[in-house]
């Protein structure tokens, strides 16, 4: 009974100390936070309309769901994150070489996986 009312106390100080914290969270339900749920994960630059050549590119070392680290070029949209594979800039610099005054270009993709084609098309 003794240990009860010491740990029951303890809990209320802690509870005390941190309750402007604790109020200050929002409560939902699990099938509000699960219509609302949009996961976390980089689009692919196959997504945009029209990408400008002046457009800034990023580069990041991040780690795959197996703890392993991978190398990732993106361009960051509207605070949207899309990921640019190795030949879609291969294909930018062979047009780049032939139209240097290149403005905007689409990118389109087929296929999947390790069997994806990605062709870089010119806009302007």
């Amino acid at each position: 009974m003794c240990v009860r009312f010491v740990w029951t106390r303890l809990l209320k100080i802690k509870f005390k100390k941190n309750y402007k914290e604790v109020k200050d969270i929002k409560m939902t339900t699990l099938k509000e936070e699960a219509t609302a749920y949009e996961p976390q994960h980089t689009k692919n630059i196959v997504d945009l309309e029209a990408v400008s050549v002046e457009q800034e590119i990023k580069k990041d070392t991040r780690k795959n769901k197996d703890g392993e680290d991978y190398a990732i070029a993106y361009v960051n949209v509207d605070g949207i994150e899309y990921r640019v594979p190795g030949p879609v800039l291969e294909q930018l610099q062979e047009i780049l070489k032939v139209k240097p005054d290149l403005k905007t270009f689409k990118v389109t993709r087929k296929g999947e996986g390790l069997n994806t084609k990605y062709t870089v098309i010119q806009l302007e």
